[in-house]
């Protein structure tokens, strides 16, 4: 008898018009119980609505994911603005109806799959599921699709889109974030992540495509059609093959004393770390055994980011000390990113952050290309690029070496096609990086690649080591000729949106409608770039530069002791993030009295610009 009321209960779950009082809501919920084919997560909204949990099947079916920095990106489950196999069935359907109109050669150019090692028990979900949906939409409409046959690092997908001239490829992955999350990142066919107006445009046609195709659900489709093609063997042989471009000391490597500990935080790094070792003539590096194999879980790591520092390495950091190994490589979950630590003379370890290690790879990428340029190549040809909120060491080494230094908006989606224009007008490009650990060192793939940034380091390290000198020592040498940059980022969470904005909405309107602050606590503030808005105050006209970016939050502010400061939101995480530089010319040298200065001013920063108790911000903690 219970089992016959629990069947009505769902045949009447299923048919009735849902009359939870709100029109907007009954229709989404109908959607969702008629197209979802994924048992778990369709028993996950059944279950909210049989519980009247009306608040979260609004909050679950009545907003769409946007694109932010890394693509479409969010926690696995039931709902429209989650990641699942039905919202990745409908990108897919609006991806195909945009793609469609941009390429008329688009069914013989076809599409790129790649996959990380996420996924969640309860939803029934997982990268490697989502990136067979992803294909079987495309193959159902008869595009050809290169599908990964295994999990991949991300750099591999605009690598393969280059190599093997698709028209567009996704990788599904949420790179770094916590274990809950996912993402589906698209890139475009120059090999780099889409930005506008090919985002907005995808968002619209993904509006109006909503509804399942038949064949959308048919993922067997990856196993019986010809034209799926398994790219793994091709493309990492070409990448292996291009890597070697940027190696310079093969010999010496293959010397070596120095040993280098890697660990690949439960993901995909370590057949590709390994892979990328042999192609430079090192010997392998050594594993973090209980991290080298994937593991959606994450389960020695706190969370899976390298870039929290010490807290997150200890398991490394402990293998090192008992190999003797001098230097650490850390590579994300997705191995786009690197962290990188050095034993230090005192027994301590150094963990360098993204700004530190710029400062090494941007000498290092530079003095390879002096030492190795043909007679007749030009530096004024030379190019690097980092993100705004990036350090400004890049800039200080252009402007003395007379190579070209370039600005973009955060997200290396913008770094990436910036590349791909001065490529096409004959320029190169020797280095790029943003901030939070993001490096590309060379121009085989148009996006950060944790992979090369890490045998780069090693040779870098190897080659210093013939010496004695350390990364650190370098690192030291490089501030001194160029000028010390002592920087410092971190953020707030805040998980309550309307709060976000009135922060940036009071530095609009500061002490009188329309007017920004003209100090910060005891700080003069010379220029302020606010890129939501497009305004500059130290352009003639009063206009960014960069390009205006109103769906995120970011306000930029020049002080007159030369510190640069930088308050923006996360494109993925809920976060406000601030960056805080001060870029000391070459004759000031005094460390010490740089950091108090930097260090009362991002004091005064928090206190007068973020307020944190008053508006409840939680301090990050590691």
């Amino acid at each position: 008898m219970a089992e016959n009321a629990e069947g009505d209960l769902n045949s009447n779950l299923l048919h009735a018009p849902y009359r939870t009082g709100d029109p907007q809501l009954d229709t989404a919920i109908g959607q969702w119980l008629r197209w979802d084919k994924n048992p778990k997560t369709k028993e996950q909204i059944e279950n909210l609505l049989r519980n009247g949990m009306n608040k979260e099947l609004r909050d679950r079916l009545c907003c769409r994911m946007t694109f932010g920095t890394a693509g479409l990106r969010s926690a696995m489950g039931a709902g429209f603005c989650y990641i699942n196999d039905l919202t990745v069935i409908q990108s897919t359907q609006g991806m195909y109806k945009y793609l469609e109109r941009c390429f008329s050669d688009f069914k013989q150019r076809g599409f790129v799959v790649g996959y990380d090692t996420r996924g969640q028990v309860t939803s029934s979900c997982s990268s490697q599921r989502l990136a067979k949906l992803t294909a079987a939409v495309l193959l159902a409409k008869d595009v050809p699709v290169y599908l990964f046959s295994r999990y991949v690092p991300t750099p591999f997908v605009p690598y393969a889109v280059q190599e093997l001239k698709a028209v567009a490829g996704v990788m599904i992955t949420a790179s770094h974030n916590r274990k809950e999350d996912n993402g589906y990142k698209v890139y475009w066919e120059n090999g780099a992540q889409i930005t506008s107006p090919h985002d907005k445009e995808i968002l619209k046609c993904i509006e109006e495509c909503v509804e399942p195709w038949n064949g959308s659900w048919n993922d067997n489709l990856v196993d019986t059609s010809p034209l799926k093609k398994d790219p793994l063997q091709d493309i990492c042989r070409r990448y292996m093959e291009d890597l070697k471009k940027i190696c310079f000391h093969r010999e010496l490597n293959s010397k070596t004393t120095l040993k280098f500990v890697h660990t690949s935080f439960h993901g995909v790094g370590h057949d590709y770390v390994q892979l990328a070792f042999q192609a430079f003539g090192f010997k392998p590096p050594i594993p973090v055994p209980e991290q080298k194999d994937p593991d959606p879980d994450f389960s020695t790591v706190k969370c899976p980011n390298p870039e929290e520092g010490e807290s997150v390495l200890e398991l490394s950091l402990r293998l090192a000390e008992r190999e003797n190994a001098r230097i650490v490589l850390a590579t994300d979950p997705d191995a786009d990113r690197l962290a990188v630590a050095e034993l230090q003379e005192n027994g301590r370890w150094k963990v360098f952050t993204g700004n530190e290690l710029a400062a090494l790879f941007g000498w290092w990428m530079f003095d390879c290309w002096k030492k190795n340029k043909p007679r007749n190549a030009d530096v004024k040809n030379v190019y690097m690029l980092a993100t705004t909120v990036s350090s400004k060491i890049l800039k200080a080494i252009a402007l003395e070496e007379g190579f070209h230094f370039e600005e973009t908006l955060p997200g290396f989606k913008w770094i990436g096609s910036r590349i791909k224009d001065l490529l096409e007008n004959g320029k190169e490009v020797l280095f790029a990086f943003e901030e939070s650990i993001g490096f590309l060192c060379g121009t085989s793939v148009l996006d950060k690649d944790g992979v090369s940034a890490a045998v780069v380091v090693a040779e870098m390290a190897s080659y210093l080591e013939t010496m004695s000198i350390t990364l650190t020592e370098q690192l030291i040498k490089v501030y001194e000729k160029y000028g010390y940059h002592m920087s410092k980022t971190s953020y707030f969470l805040c998980y309550d949106p309307p709060t976000i904005k009135s922060i940036f909405e009071r530095l609009r309107n500061f002490d009188s409608p329309k007017e920004y602050p003209k100090s910060c606590g005891t700080f003069t503030i010379l220029h302020i770039r606010d890129v939501t808005t497009g305004y500059d105050s130290s352009q003639p006209n009063k206009k960014s530069v960069l390009p205006v970016s109103k769906n995120s939050q970011m306000i930029t502010f020049t002080f007159q002791n030369g510190c640069v400061a930088t308050l923006r939101t996360s494109g993925t995480e809920p976060k406000i993030k601030y960056y805080a530089e001060m870029c000391a010319s070459p004759d000031q040298s005094d460390t010490a009295l740089l950091e108090e200065e930097l260090k009362k001013l991002i004091d005064a920063l928090i206190e007068n610009f973020l307020e944190p108790s008053k508006n409840g911000l939680i301090w990050r903690s590691v």
